[in-house]
């Protein structure tokens, strides 16, 4: 999965675009309700503004990244890095069992799931376990106390953290670390 970015807020756009020419995409979102012209409306908002994901390898994906005739305001998401003081970038790639996790954590449409694109401490020495019941079950990560409730969260290294909303003890069973 890598992580791609648009800008202004047309992810959506992209996303439309990438799904009509068969590309395997995700763009996480969540139900909120706006007033309108003194009306009030259901409308679904990106949970991560600008960005978005999309299956595939870096070549098939170029050829939609790079296509300045359609989508001029797509681009990888890119994960910067230090050799020697020379900076060197490379597009973000996310994990298969990070993004099930992720996807798992993002469809449950919990109102009390909470996104920083900071890494939350908590998760390094938290034990790894596996969701089994309720609105997140089969999502993998670790164990954490954050707003003083139990959650579980996933990292994805260098782009966000997400956590779950409460999940009782009961619903949680170890895994060993991979």
């Amino acid at each position: 999965w890598y992580a791609l970015r648009t800008t202004y807020g047309r992810e959506k756009k992209a996303y439309e675009y990438l799904l009509e020419q068969g590309v395997k995409v995700f763009y996480p979102t969540i139900k909120t309700v706006k007033v309108i012209k003194g009306k009030r409306k259901i409308v679904y908002v990106s949970r991560l503004p600008n960005i978005f994901f999309a299956y595939g390898t870096e070549r098939e994906l170029s050829t939609y990244v790079f296509d300045n005739t359609h989508l001029p305001f797509l681009r990888f998401y890119y994960r910067y890095y230090y050799v020697r003081r020379v900076m060197y970038k490379t597009p973000m790639i996310v994990p298969d069992n990070q993004m099930k996790t992720f996807r798992i954590i993002c469809q449950a449409e919990s109102p009390d799931t909470y996104v920083t694109p900071d890494c939350i401490h908590l998760f390094e020495r938290g034990q790894r376990v596996r969701v089994t019941e309720g609105m997140f079950a089969g999502a993998v990560g670790r164990v954490a106390r954050f707003k003083r409730q139990q959650r579980v969260g996933v990292y994805i290294d260098g782009l966000l953290t997400m956590v779950t909303a409460y999940v009782p003890s009961s619903y949680l069973q170890p895994i060993d670390e991979e």
